[in-house]
């Protein structure tokens, strides 16, 4: 069986020969710091886990008026190449800052200039000044925002060219510069966390404004997706999850929205994993509701979410497939082999049983030693059915 026939199979709730095993995202700076900078391929064939292959590509509507933002020319981790037009101009600003990489990310409109500041280092990025400063912002990226949709042609071909070595993913289209693909998570991250749960309570109605806003959108790309070979698309992110939220502003807000984007990739012929870093126990059951067909990444208490992998197995376990589990931060780097290894077993029997599982860790990670991660693998391709 090879790695796609056993993700396919899993993502389906069967039982593979084995429990794929594979990573979330391979960070760069850990490619670069500890392995000489290889690919993340190249990284997969290392361990000789099932690889994912990232892949994101996107196309204008000219008859919109809209076309790829020639400033862009490099492209970042995961980024597809922005989409302007003359109403929806972007222009970078470099900001001198003595510890961090800064930049002003200016979108243009005939309006005003909506701006935000990202800041960097050599692991990631994050946002030191929202792009939403004022309610009435919403209203001028509703008249004025551009529509990404998803370049077919271009995410065949990588998956033609991929073939059945492993997975093709993506995730759904997220704002420029700095977004995530779920709705009420791209509003945090153009908001502010804080202030979004604040405007929640006090302001409801506007919210769900902004929340449908971002929802149309990703809309538009996503029934743009019929037709494109990915075997699974990223919703969600960790905003939504109960380490950040209460159980009741993600039944009102987030799983109303994020429910319908799944039955919308759903009638484009797609699959969806929903993706919550943080807290899940007290949302299973809700996550489930919204029917993807996978959910992750089941973060254990030691690394700050609350997961008890067995709980989750019996709770949802016979109605989506379960990616992640693992404690990256305590088992890839400063413990014995053998409690790595004995970490992928415990994986496996509290999760793995009748199939539906994906070894995997919960999220990313900057540093590990390379005989850990070699017992990560090795233990994980021996747990077969």
């Amino acid at each position: 069986m090879n790695s796609k026939e056993r993700f396919i199979i899993t993502l389906e709730g069967g039982k593979a020969d084995r429990m794929p095993v594979t990573m979330h995202h391979i960070m760069p700076s850990f490619l670069d710091n500890y392995l000489g900078g290889i690919s993340g391929l190249n990284f997969f064939d290392l361990l000789g886990i099932d690889p994912i292959n990232w892949v994101m590509a996107y196309r204008c509507s000219p008859d919109r008026g809209e076309y790829f933002d020639p400033g862009h020319t490099h492209l970042g981790f995961l980024e597809a190449h922005r989409i302007c037009s003359d109403d929806w101009r972007i222009e970078l600003e470099p900001l001198e800052d003595p510890r961090y990489a800064s930049q002003r990310f200016n979108i243009i409109t005939p309006e005003r200039t909506l701006s935000m500041v990202l800041q960097s280092n050599e692991h990631t990025t994050w946002l030191a000044e929202h792009l939403v400063k004022a309610k009435s912002d919403i209203d001028v990226i509703s008249k004025y925002m551009t529509y990404p949709l998803c370049d077919v042609k271009e995410i065949n071909r990588a998956a033609d060219e991929f073939g059945s070595r492993g997975l093709i993913r993506g995730h759904i289209s997220a704002f420029e510069g700095f977004g995530q693909p779920g709705c009420w998570q791209d509003a945090a991250c153009l908001y502010g966390i804080e202030n979004l749960i604040m405007a929640s309570i006090e302001d409801p109605q506007w919210v769900h404004a902004f929340l449908n806003i971002l929802k149309e959108r990703k809309k538009v790309y996503i029934h743009s997706l019929k037709g494109a070979n990915y075997d699974l698309l990223e919703l969600g992110g960790g905003d939504a999850s109960t380490t950040v939220i209460s159980p009741d502003i993600f039944n009102e807000f987030v799983a109303p929205c994020d429910a319908e984007l799944i039955e919308a990739a759903h009638q484009a012929g797609q699959r969806v994993v929903y993706h919550t870093c943080g807290g899940m126990m007290p949302i299973l059951e809700d996550i489930a509701a919204m029917k993807p067909d996978a959910m992750e990444t089941f973060t254990p208490p030691a690394m700050g979410g609350d997961v008890h992998l067995k709980e989750a197995k019996r709770r949802i376990g016979d109605k989506v497939c379960m990616i992640g589990g693992l404690d990256q931060f305590h088992y890839f780097k400063g413990c014995s082999v053998q409690e790595t290894r004995d970490e992928v077993r415990r994986c496996f029997e509290e999760a793995g049983g009748g199939g539906g599982f994906i070894l995997a860790p919960s999220d990313h990670f900057f540093e590990a030693d390379l005989d850990l991660l070699k017992a990560f693998a090795d233990e994980a391709l021996n747990c077969t059915y």
